[in-house]
């Protein structure tokens, strides 16, 4: 069945960034819901787009969904273990590659993010096994799970279109589980070097490497300790890779049952494992050479042990010199791969990849929120082939004055290199968001520190930045186990409030409540004892800490107290080194027009007297901006909002 890719991800339920009006895609359905009920492999055979068909496929994407189900009887465990999810593809011709690998989280139900109907979306970008997706070929899981209470669903994406680079060859070079330090059997003797021949109009190789440790020997490894591997091409290093993740307490999959905040050897519990490319320099048809693995040197009891898979990938030249792909929005977007980047109120960030062979040095992006207005902005820098850039826009004043759980986001690449992009397929994409909340201009933040510190100081602080940056409150270099109430004006903006804990185990965590002791934090109006929601606080245990962005209220509309004809138009809008002023149902204009920034700075303060005003804009930075006329005698009052955007 075929779908416009806008539509299709919204049919399955994921939040997931999404195409709009670009080519049809092929969804084609694995494993449906199938419940992991003992440790081993689950297979099932999906029906993929014939080999002999003409259609070309820019993209391909696995989605896995994971679940939960109630486990029959009263099992200690059920889907609550971080377990280690590998997916294969095994053709008919004896072709088996591992398109993505995952871990389960600790996810007892008692937690609030994990009851019996929860889900969470993996998106993996399959596209370099695409010549091996062909008629029909088995799909294996395999679950290394031993308790039940876990369920997955696979469907893949085939999205219409030019690839990048059209992929010549699949060749999986190491794969298994290997004790890691054990002498009798060391982990090198699986590793060996391999020899092979680049097959014909090869102009690129990639080494994909995925690899995690497990286990646990005297000295934490495999799983708790640091180690690296080195590739090496014909004999040559040419990459050293730390097998470690330092970043598992930013987990965007939180709060969990178990030790979801520490640094582990390339995993974090309930994410994806994120699979290391390296480049082989050098590769073209016909090309003999060698590829190795060497693990870091080390000796123990041969209790640890890595997941290894490394496959190479063989690909033609690229398809088009210039071509940028929006591959991502991270905010505003609710996808559950995106949870502490939002809910977003000011600059949304987008991903852009270079699929073309000239590096990129600019771009022309133009976006909007809920179709109403489209900004646009001119970005530089530098994006290699085959490289991907995280660019955050300007600020919109449609992100800051959405509401509710149905917006959209729309974001689309204009121009590249200052010219039409070759490719404009994968130049679009939108997401659907929850805006910001609304918090009233006097807000009281308590904040009570646990007995976490450095050097006697404190691990917990907190701070509210305006849309600039700027540190409009901030309480750090705290006293522990001490309670802190402070009162915070601000005007009217957007804002975030930001909560840091330098132990990554936040204000309250179960496995050292007994030595780092337990805090609390809250944020309520002057008026009422009620707390505020706080999105990412979860009773303190947030891990390194959360953001939570808000909004002072703003004015929407022009407004006039006292006369109801009348009315301040601001043109254009967005405007970028002159702006019109115009005003219309007044007996006379006498007063005074001000332009305030975000954080409620005069930018420009000038007398009028005249019913068409121009203001020369070409200092203000883009941004948006408050304006205000206010009449002589104190009568007329009228203020907008306007959009600079150079």
């Amino acid at each position: 069945m075929k779908k416009l890719l806008l539509f299709a991800f919204l049919l399955i339920g994921i939040g997931f960034s999404s195409r709009a009006a670009v080519g049809d895609t092929t969804w084609v359905q694995a494993h449906s819901d199938v419940q992991f009920t003992h440790y081993g492999d689950f297979d099932t055979v999906a029906v993929f787009p014939s080999d002999t068909s003409t259609t070309i496929y820019r993209k391909v994407y696995m989605i896995f969904t994971l679940g939960k189900y109630q486990c029959p009887g009263n099992p200690q465990y059920c889907g609550d273990w971080d377990y280690t999810v590998n997916t294969y593809l095994m053709t008919k011709g004896g072709d088996t590659v591992q398109l993505g690998r995952l871990i389960t989280p600790y996810a007892n139900v008692s937690y609030a993010r994990f009851p019996w109907t929860w889900k969470e979306h993996y998106v993996f970008d399959v596209t370099d096994f695409y010549p091996l997706m062909k008629d029909s070929a088995t799909v294996r899981v395999s679950y290394s799970g031993y308790s039940w209470g876990f369920n997955g669903d696979i469907k893949f994406a085939f999205i219409e279109g030019t690839p990048a680079r059209n992929v010549l060859g699949v060749n999986r070079l190491w794969h298994g589980y290997f004790a890691f330090g054990k002498t009798s059997d060391p982990i090198e003797s699986h590793m060996v070097a391999m020899n092979e021949t680049a097959p014909a109009n090869t102009a690129y190789a990639n080494l994909r490497f995925n690899v995690t440790g497990h286990g646990s020997d005297g000295t934490g490894c495999g799983e708790f300790c640091k180690k690296y591997y080195q590739v090496k091409l014909n004999g040559s290093q040419i990459a050293q890779t730390d097998i470690w993740r330092d970043n598992c307490g930013k987990n965007h999959l939180y709060p969990q049952s178990g030790t979801w905040i520490y640094e582990r050897a390339n995993w974090c519990p309930g994410d994806l494992v994120h699979t290391n490319i390296h480049p082989l320099a050098g590769i073209t048809g016909g090309t003999n050479y060698s590829v190795d693995i060497d693990f870091e040197p080390y000796t123990d009891n041969g209790s640890a042990g890595y997941d290894v898979d490394g496959t190479v990938i063989y690909y033609g030249s690229y398809n088009h010199a210039v071509d940028a792909d929006l591959t991502d929005i991270v905010s505003p977007n609710d996808h559950e791969m995106h949870f502490r980047e939002n809910p977003t109120n000011s600059k949304p960030v987008i991903m852009v990849r270079n699929t073309g062979s000239t590096p990129i040095t600019s771009l022309t992006i133009g976006y909007s929120v809920n179709d109403i207005a489209t900004l646009q902005y001119d970005w530089q820098g530098t994006i290699q082939p085959s490289d991907e850039v995280t660019i955050t826009l300007p600020e919109t004043w449609d992100l800051r004055t959405a509401t509710g759980n149905s917006n959209k986001f729309k974001a689309s690449i204009i121009a590249v290199n200052g010219a039409a992009d070759e490719d404009a397929s994968n130049n679009t994409l939108q997401s659907y968001f929850t805006a910001a909340p609304q918090w009233p201009m006097t807000i009281i933040v308590s904040m009570t520190t646990n007995k976490g510190n450095v050097n006697g100081v404190s691990e917990n602080s907190w701070k509210i930045v305006d849309a600039l940056g700027n540190i409009m409150a901030q309480r750090n270099n705290c006293a522990i186990q001490t309670t802190y109430k402070d009162t915070v004006n601000l005007g009217p903006g957007s804002y975030t409030l930001m909560v840091d804990d330098q132990g990554c185990d936040g204000l309250s965590w179960w496995g050292n409540s007994s030595t780092a002791g337990v805090g609390n934090f809250m944020v309520r109006k002057t008026t009422s004892i009620i707390p505020l929601a706080l999105s990412g606080y979860f009773g303190g245990d947030f891990g390194c800490g959360f953001n939570q962005a808000f909004n002072v209220v703003w004015p929407t509309e022009v407004v006039n107290v006292n006369a109801q004809n009348a009315a301040m138009e601001v043109y254009p809008n967005p405007a970028t080194n002159v702006v019109n002023i115009s005003f219309t149902g007044m007996s006379q204009v006498n007063g005074t027009v001000k332009i305030l920034d975000a954080v409620g700075r005069v930018v420009v303060n000038m007398p009028c007297s005249s019913y068409n005003t121009q203001i020369n804009t070409a200092n203000l930075t883009n941004g948006v901006y408050s304006v205000i006329f206010v009449g002589n005698d104190g009568g007329d009052k009228m203020h907008t909002r306007l959009v600079i955007n150079k």
